[in-house]
């Protein structure tokens, strides 16, 4: 026989209490980090640490017994660690704005909630305040898994000296979205370019005839068509939300796995977590076997290449730079005579971070 409903529900508020007092003595514990480290460092302290909450996420799942899932069990963890974080010291992260974007919820992934936001017109200005110290961390997306690499965050990272302090890769679901209007009513559609790439198959079939209109972002997008009963946008659930439109078809995405990626930029190198990546930029001219000598060096001491992206570098004829991400941090030994032995191939090689892989 099952146990009385009333005894269940005793059970949890106790539960509840018990939660409830480890999470605030949690709390008091960073206030005391807090203070630690100002005593120590003076005003030079740094409060987030990249490496440190990975690996506590890791071990977070690592211990996870059921029956939430690993995933949602680290969701509720970076939560707590995101409010202790901001008695500590409050973030300011950067991000493509305007609200409602990916790149938002992105950024709310992966610092959590109790951060406050900074929405951006261009990724360049994301760039520009993290390197002004106006923001703590800046976000921005470098890849999506149907529509590849994001161009306008390349070029930045060719001439910035910020530092990749971390990734994360939101699973993207992709909603037609309208003002008191029907899909049999839309005259035209607003999104993103990459939007409208991804969903291009399901606009086919469903909208062919209706005008697609290119804008800076998803959340624009919304905003727009929040103005115009004859539009509708395309974009996710927290535009719909934020700009008040109806939703009028969900997962409208044509790859049922569209993923993006983004990368946190810093002013300050990562230090090894134990499960890491390294970003480069390295740059050859177009000649005859140019890029089998620039991945030597990388097959030779065995390090594994998880992406490469070239680029035009604009600083000559047909000369190029390649992205290139590596498993494990730039201060492991065979990485470092990698980079020693390509920096004597290449005609340039820029690394530009090592940080953990992406937990959540």
């Amino acid at each position: 026989m099952s146990e009385p409903l009333s005894n269940l529900r005793d059970k949890i508020d106790e539960l509840d209490r018990q939660i409830q007092e480890l999470i605030s003595e949690r709390a008091a514990v960073a206030e005391q980090v807090a203070k630690s480290k100002q005593q120590s460092e003076g005003a030079n302290a740094l409060f987030y640490r990249p490496e440190r909450e990975a690996d506590v996420l890791r071990r977070v799942k690592e211990r996870n017994t059921g029956p939430l899932s690993d995933d949602e069990i680290a969701r509720l963890f970076r939560e707590i660690m995101s409010a202790c974080l901001a008695l500590e010291q409050p973030l300011k992260i950067a991000y493509l704005g305007p609200e409602g974007t990916f790149t938002q919820a992105a950024s709310l992934k992966h610092f959590g909630h109790s951060v406050n936001t900074l929405p951006l017109t261009t990724i360049a200005d994301v760039f520009t305040e993290v390197e002004a110290e106006t923001a703590s961390y800046g976000v921005v997306p470098i890849e999506n898994s149907t529509e590849g690499v994001v161009n306008h965050t390349l070029d930045e990272f060719i001439k910035s000296e910020l530092h990749v302090c971390g990734e994360v890769e939101l699973r993207i679901h992709q909603c037609l979205m309208g003002k008191d209007t029907s899909i049999d009513k839309i005259e035209k559609i607003y999104s993103h370019r990459q939007s409208l790439g991804q969903c291009r198959h399901w606009l086919d079939t469903h909208l062919a005839n209706v005008e697609r209109i290119e804008v800076s972002s998803n959340a624009e997008a919304a905003k727009m068509a929040a103005k115009d009963k004859s539009a509708a946008a395309i974009a996710g659930e927290m535009a719909a939300e934020l700009y008040g439109l109806d939703i009028l078809s969900r997962n409208i995405e044509d790859e049922t796995n569209n993923t993006t990626r983004f990368l946190i930029i810093g002013k300050r190198a990562t230090p090894p977590s134990g499960d890491d990546k390294t970003s480069l930029l390295v740059t050859a001219d177009n000649k005859p076997g140019a890029l089998y000598r620039m991945l030597e060096p990388l097959a030779r001491n065995g390090i594994s290449m998880t992406r490469i992206e070239s680029r035009p570098s604009r600083q000559g004829m047909w000369n190029y730079v390649f992205f290139v991400d590596v498993e494990g941090h730039k201060s492991e030994p065979d990485i470092n005579k990698a980079l020693k032995e390509l920096s004597e191939t290449a005609g340039m090689v820029k690394v530009l971070g090592s940080y953990p892989r992406a937990v959540l």
